[in-house]
């Protein structure tokens, strides 16, 4: 399990709104073409800088795909890049507010320690 990658695939979804858009509408095929194209990439280097060795566990997959932010934060993603990308995704669905709520009560039976997020 990697905390970076599953960090990793968060903050750069986030940050380009037609991934956002993608992940949306299709997490399957957007979590395996990440990590087939993206996941190695090392970001702010040239494209022919890369890694070789990075990708995700099923569990991860699996949480990627199922939007499941309770498993991400349970697995070490940081919090705040689940639910800045999930707003983005799902906000416009609810009334003010309303998933932002529902974000917190998911997670409410999680108690301390908290997973350490730590990457």
């Amino acid at each position: 399990m990697s905390r970076y990658l599953l960090d990793k695939f968060l903050y750069t979804v986030d940050r380009d709104p037609e991934l956002v858009e993608r992940y949306r509408e299709d997490p399957a095929g957007t979590v395996a073409w990440w990590e087939a194209e993206m996941a190695n990439r090392i970001l702010n280097c040239v494209d022919a800088e890369r890694s070789t060795w990075l990708s995700f566990t099923e569990d991860e997959r699996r949480a990627l795909r199922e939007h499941d932010h309770v498993a991400l934060f349970q697995m070490g993603a940081h919090p705040f890049l689940t639910l800045t990308l999930f707003i983005a995704m799902f906000e416009r669905d609810h009334g003010p507010l309303e998933y932002q709520k529902a974000y917190g009560r998911a997670m409410q039976h999680i108690s301390l320690p908290y997973p350490d997020i730590a990457t």
